[in-house]
């Protein structure tokens, strides 16, 4: 049996309302080697009793760090501005949609700690596509 390795980095997080106006929250990046590909995030925004969780690519993900990135609801993109060391994370659902605001160090250093648990291009090596193929074909 394989050993789980989980990554969790707390960031503190923008929630950007205007160009003038943003509210600062949490967020926690989740990173689990048995799902190499994804990236969980979970917010947790002020004043609220609840979170809200959303999923990414981990390659998008770092791919946000340099470049814009994403498609339908879900658009990552570094700073223009060579001063602010941020990345953008635009999320969309039917429930309305958030512009939010990273610290790009803390992304990297948590995409760094990711890598050391499943280096790049090893991900389909943790995967158990029988156990998963028979697990959707059981309807559970």
């Amino acid at each position: 049996m394989r050993s789980v390795r989980t990554v969790a980095y707390e960031l503190p997080v923008q929630f950007v309302l205007s160009h003038e106006l943003s509210v600062p929250m949490y967020a926690v990046l989740r990173y689990e080697a048995d799902d190499p590909y994804a990236v969980r995030a979970v917010f947790h925004p002020p004043g609220e009793g609840r979170t809200v969780e959303w999923f990414f690519s981990r390659d998008m993900l770092a791919q946000a760090l340099s470049e814009h990135t994403g498609h339908g609801d879900v658009l990552m993109w570094p700073a223009a501005d060579p001063g602010r060391d941020v990345v953008f994370v635009a999320l969309r659902s039917p429930a309305g949609s958030a512009l939010l605001e990273f610290p790009a160090r803390g992304v990297d250093s948590f995409l760094r700690e990711t890598r050391s648990v499943v280096p790049p291009g090893t991900e389909s090596s943790r995967l158990d596509l029988d156990a998963e193929l028979a697990q959707l074909l059981a309807g559970n």
